[in-house]
């Protein structure tokens, strides 16, 4: 692929993305098939939280310990799209003052039903790509 269509963001720049978005998608390891969930999502320090029920999201992310997170979005008016991956190791935050850490961050439920568990993802490693868009909305089916 030409170097103009994709450019590689630097950490930094992932981690405006990251702060930037609320909204993201975590993969995890189901019984040992893939599984994908939204989540609302706030970047606490170098790591990323989210809320959650019990159940199969909490379960797939602290037991297999290892997760994949991803966050994208468009720009129309730059013609531009990006996307960035997180890699990591998450844990269920249950110390108890950690725990009041957690309490403090402006995170919320999107939804009314109860969220009680905190999980925290721990980068093993970010990358981000920006893609630049052709002007023509038609794909090209040659």
């Amino acid at each position: 692929m030409p170097s103009e269509v994709v450019d590689h963001l630097s950490e930094a720049e992932s981690w405006e993305l990251l702060n930037a978005t609320e909204v993201g998608r975590l993969a995890v390891n189901i019984a040992g098939h893939p599984d994908i969930f939204p989540i609302n999502y706030i970047v606490d320090g170098n790591q990323l939280v989210f809320r959650t029920a019990p159940g199969t999201k909490l379960a797939g992310a602290v037991l297999g310990h290892y997760v994949a997170f991803e966050i994208d979005g468009y720009m129309p008016e730059r013609r531009e799209a990006w996307s960035v991956i997180v890699k990591g190791s998450a844990t269920e935050i249950d110390g108890m003052q950690e725990r009041f850490d957690a309490e403090d961050l402006p995170l919320f439920s999107w939804i009314a039903s109860p969220k009680p568990n905190f999980v925290r993802i721990t980068p093993s490693s970010i990358t981000g790509r920006r893609y630049h868009l052709t002007d023509r909305s038609e794909p090209d089916l040659s």
